[in-house]
């Protein structure tokens, strides 16, 4: 393969203080790198966009370190190694790791895992077969613990973990509602998902009575992605001994002070409500069997997924202010080959 000098790559310049802006990032020319001993030079092919992304662009203490000014953008990726100086990587191999929003990339470190093409299209390892997808898994069957029988209720069910959630609690035998923004996303949630119900929060006057005809009896567990709100409207909903899923807070991501709360905490007492939040490398020792089971049910058809692809690097900061926002449908990715 002829692989050129230089590359292209997108790097932080500013910390928005609220809705980050084009301006807070830099397409930049730079050398492609050599990789040493042990590591592997991987082509990337997608990049992954999501939403934890934003609180990587804060100078705040959290589970993981943020992005320094002037480096490359933190972020999920796939491509394919041309170059290896690693024993268990060989070119052609199409690799799976956080290498960050950059066209070329160095990868050789623990989390740097082989992606089989045979099972579904390699984007899929930024998706329904990678993070997003163990985030759903996990977050559902470990931290909701639903049951046969029980409401389940998703936020941004349309998006790239909540189409999993929803899919996976239809598989454990339950009332599935998924909330979304906007009658396109809902009829998919709804008519190609298989989702029992989804409400369209755009549309919706009245949230608590959309989520009372949606769950007529009540609901047992709740992925949270998005919090505000709509969060407030499902946990005042919540049935006795109910499991609450934290996952993210999207609505809150771009807010320049914190909105009023927490509000509903005196419910989860007399409720006897459980509510964990929890990140996905939490399980990652349990990956393995998980990742099977996610690629026999998306090869039986069991588990479908959508995702929203962007070409080119230039296009990442766009595409990801546009996710904040709530435009992708589906998972957000970029394609750089």
């Amino acid at each position: 393969m002829n692989i050129p000098k230089t590359h292209r790559r997108v790097v932080l310049v500013r910390r928005p203080p609220g809705e980050p802006a084009e301006t807070d990032f830099r397409v930049e020319e730079a050398p492609v790198p050599e990789p040493r001993h042990g590591e592997v030079l991987v082509k990337v092919h997608y990049l992954s966009l999501d939403p934890y992304q934003r609180g990587r662009m804060r100078d705040a203490a959290s589970y993981a370190a943020p992005v320094g000014l002037n480096e490359v953008m933190t972020g999920g990726t796939v491509g394919e190694v041309v170059k290896s100086e690693h024993a268990g990587f060989k070119v052609g191999d199409i690799v799976e790791d956080r290498l960050g929003w950059q066209e070329y990339a160095i990868g050789g470190g623990p989390t740097l895992r082989k992606v089989d093409p045979t099972i579904a299209p390699i984007s899929t390892a930024n998706g329904v077969l990678g993070m997003p997808g163990m985030t759903a898994y996990f977050g559902l069957l470990h931290v909701g613990q639903p049951k046969p029988g029980e409401t389940v209720v998703v936020s941004a069910a349309s998006g790239a973990v909540g189409q999993v959630v929803g899919q996976i609690a239809k598989l454990m035998g339950c009332r599935t509602v998924g909330i979304a923004g906007g009658a396109k996303k809902c009829a998919f949630v709804k008519d190609e998902l298989g989702f029992d119900a989804c409400i369209d929060y755009k549309a919706e006057k009245d949230l608590d009575a959309a989520l009372r005809a949606a769950c007529p009896n009540g609901i047992d567990v709740y992925f949270d992605n998005v919090g505000g709100a709509i969060s407030d409207a499902v946990l005042r909903n919540l049935n006795f001994f109910a499991r609450v899923a934290l996952c993210g807070s999207i609505s809150q991501y771009n807010a320049t002070a914190a909105e009023l709360g927490p509000r509903l905490m005196g419910t989860f007492v007399g409720k006897r409500v459980t509510a964990r939040g929890f990140i996905v490398t939490d399980f990652a020792q349990q990956y393995g069997p998980a990742m099977r089971q996610m690629g026999e049910w998306v090869r039986a058809g069991k588990v479908k997924y959508r995702e929203d692809v962007v070409s080119g690097i230039d296009k990442a900061p766009r595409a990801f202010i546009g996710m904040l926002r709530g435009e992708n449908f589906g998972k957000m990715l970029i394609k750089l080959v």
